[in-house]
């Protein structure tokens, strides 16, 4: 009998440290939930906003507790079959990346309404015809389960064209797109705006090549992926004076840092800092303007985790930390302190003016 009851307790005991080991599976990785990325073109290693993105996703892991996980997108058609091999796999958040990717987005939300997604670099617009919205305007659905992330790019940019004047030689810089994007010409529009403060506060008179913000007109090469143009399209600017070049291309922008290296002008990286993402092209590097998708990733992960909701749509700015201009890296000799307090006080009077719209009114 007594050996009877030493196996029922041994089984009562075994038995109790499978549940606390349920329970403690119950408690490890990815027990606050999935968190899944949906790429552009590019992938995840695209040195600009896929792995700005990804890196979000990481920090998640690291300090939330999260399994993450993502699908890279080689053309427009992988869009919506990896939209839908995540809501397959059970993920708690699926994140698109990138305006191309919303009218798949608004598809598969109005189609799955207990599913959380946020799209990043797009509104969602109610616009008639938008991706959101039929002719009329109306939204295509309530989309309580969308967060739609932006960036109020101009104002950072703006910093990086008061910078670029402040330093050019030539007295002329440069600035094209990949496409006419919104998305891509408030970079240009703050860029060129920057400049002409510049010249305003200072009587100069630098010249901005390809954007001209008063018709919203430049040059644009057609895509965010081709290095060759991006090269192509820097020396053409570089033959025609400019020394310091804004490229808002994505990986265009890398053919365009690879002639800035061989021919000693300077580019403006996006998105990311490029001298950290791209460091082959060391100094061609003079800045980068920040749109730091990885703080909005880990926000909108972190109302996931707490609230099981995407919360309100965000928009980087300066005063938030979703915008911000990179470090000069192995061109800080090339900036006087002077200029740099300076692009340090606009920094501030622009946040205390509730943006750069408001300070320029102001």
């Amino acid at each position: 009998m007594r050996n009877k009851k030493l196996v029922l307790v041994a089984v009562l005991a075994a038995f109790a440290l499978l549940v606390a080991a349920c329970g403690d599976d119950d408690g490890g990785e990815g027990a606050a939930g999935k968190m899944c990325q949906v790429t552009d073109f590019g992938g995840i290693d695209d040195q600009s906003f896929n792995q700005t993105a990804w890196a979000g996703f990481q920090q998640a892991e690291e300090e939330l507790g999260v399994e993450i996980a993502y699908l890279e997108s080689d053309d427009a058609t992988d869009y919506a079959p990896n939209i839908q091999s995540f809501i397959d796999e059970g993920c708690d958040l699926i994140v698109t990346v990138g305006f191309n990717l919303a009218a798949d987005t608004a598809t598969s939300a109005c189609a799955n309404t207990e599913q959380l997604y946020a799209i990043l670099d797009e509104g969602p617009a109610f616009y008639p015809g938008s991706a959101w919205a039929d002719a009329d305007g109306n939204a295509l659905c309530e989309f309580t389960n969308v967060r739609g992330v932006t960036f109020q790019t101009d104002e950072a940019a703006f910093l990086a064209g008061y910078l670029s004047a402040g330093i050019t030689e030539t007295g002329i810089v440069a600035t094209f797109g990949g496409i006419a994007y919104p998305t891509v010409t408030i970079f240009m529009n703050g860029f060129a705006q920057g400049v002409a403060y510049y010249n305003e506060a200072k009587g100069t008179d630098v010249q901005v090549l390809g954007w001209d913000p008063a018709t919203q007109e430049g040059i644009f090469v057609g895509n965010f992926e081709s290095q060759d143009d991006g090269r192509a399209q820097g020396e053409s600017l570089n033959d025609e004076g400019a020394d310091i070049i804004l490229p808002v291309a994505g990986p265009v922008g890398l053919g365009t840092a690879a002639a800035a290296l061989e021919r000693g002008f300077l580019v403006v990286g996006v998105d990311a800092d490029q001298y950290l993402t791209a460091p082959e092209y060391g100094e061609a590097w003079l800045t980068s303007i920040l749109k730091n998708m990885d703080v909005a990733v880990l926000d909108t992960v972190t109302n996931v985790v707490e609230t099981d909701t995407v919360g309100e749509a965000f928009v980087g700015t300066l005063a938030n930390g979703g915008l911000g201009l990179a470090p000069y890296h192995d061109n800080e000799d090339r900036v006087p302190a002077e200029l740099t307090a300076e692009i340090e006080q606009l920094k501030a009077d622009i946040i205390d003016a509730g943006g750069l719209a408001a300070f320029l009114e102001g």
